[in-house]
């Protein structure tokens, strides 16, 4: 493990029930990421997705992926301070091609793996998969930007 939970809230600025991260595995800054998002019947978006047939919503899915690329990418930077952090926040600029394979439920573990495809400046393009037992089950195409707050 190379960062837990608490270690993920210093970088990124979300927080529950919308952190979607438990842990990072691997990374090497500037090319790959790995997390981990362990499903839980007790995640709140089962009350209403779909009672008595729990799926993990893919949007969520995506979220998570785009939040571990998140970490990629800030972990990536020259960042020099906890308080450059602090001042800086990742948004969404694009999600392409994005196809989800396979219906996720309580009890799987998700396995975030992202590979930048292209940096430019701020500007992060990201080739996400999400897998459960080796097995994809969403995949994207994601484009984001890092930006003072």
């Amino acid at each position: 493990m190379l960062y837990n939970v608490v270690d993920i809230q210093n970088i990124l600025p979300h927080r529950y029930p919308f952190l979607l991260v438990d842990r990072i595995t691997e990374l090497t800054p500037g090319e790959y990421i790995e997390g981990l998002k362990n499903i839980s019947i007790s995640e709140p978006v089962f009350q209403g997705h779909f009672p008595g047939h729990p799926i993990y919503p893919g949007v969520m899915i995506i979220e998570g992926m785009a939040q571990a690329g998140g970490v990629l990418a800030f972990k990536s930077m020259d960042l020099a301070s906890q308080e450059e952090i602090e001042n800086k926040v990742v948004y969404f600029m694009s999600i392409d091609n994005a196809k989800f394979r396979s219906p996720v439920t309580p009890g799987d573990q998700l396995v975030y793996k992202i590979n930048v495809i292209k940096n430019k400046g701020a500007v992060w393009q990201l080739d996400a998969k999400a897998y459960v037992d080796d097995k994809v089950v969403a995949q994207a195409e994601l484009k984001a930007m890092i930006v003072d707050k």
